[in-house]
């Protein structure tokens, strides 16, 4: 199994800028793609970014051009640098692991709040 820890959250001002950290432990050689979701209050959880083993990275309409998704493999660190923070920015983070094994479940963090706000 794999054990997600995020970091990184709080308050900023609008424009700003935060970097979300996820540090994986356990079976991280299992991972297959590491994503980070967010979740706003009386909101759907989201897809906000993705990378995959090979480090290639997708992301949701609303944050590109603003936010990047990166990994650090000797480390096994993932990290969501946002920049350009709108206040429809704040929620509550999430990290998330897909595992390369068809019986894992996937892994999740236990959330990290960004607020945006002046």
């Amino acid at each position: 199994h794999v054990q997600l820890v995020e970091s990184g959250g709080g308050l900023v001002q609008p424009g700003g800028s935060l970097r979300l950290s996820c540090a994986a432990t356990g079976n991280i050689f299992s991972i297959n793609i590491m994503r980070w979701y967010r979740q706003a209050p009386g909101k759907q959880l989201e897809l906000v970014a993705a990378i995959t083993r090979s480090g290639a990275t997708d992301y949701a309409d609303f944050v590109l051009g603003r936010f990047t998704i990166s990994k650090e493999d000797a480390n096994n660190w993932v990290y969501l640098t946002m920049n350009s923070l709108k206040p429809e920015d704040t929620a509550v983070y999430y990290c998330n692991a897909e595992s390369l094994l068809p019986d894992d479940d996937p892994a999740w963090g236990q959330g990290t709040q960004v607020t945006v706000s002046s």
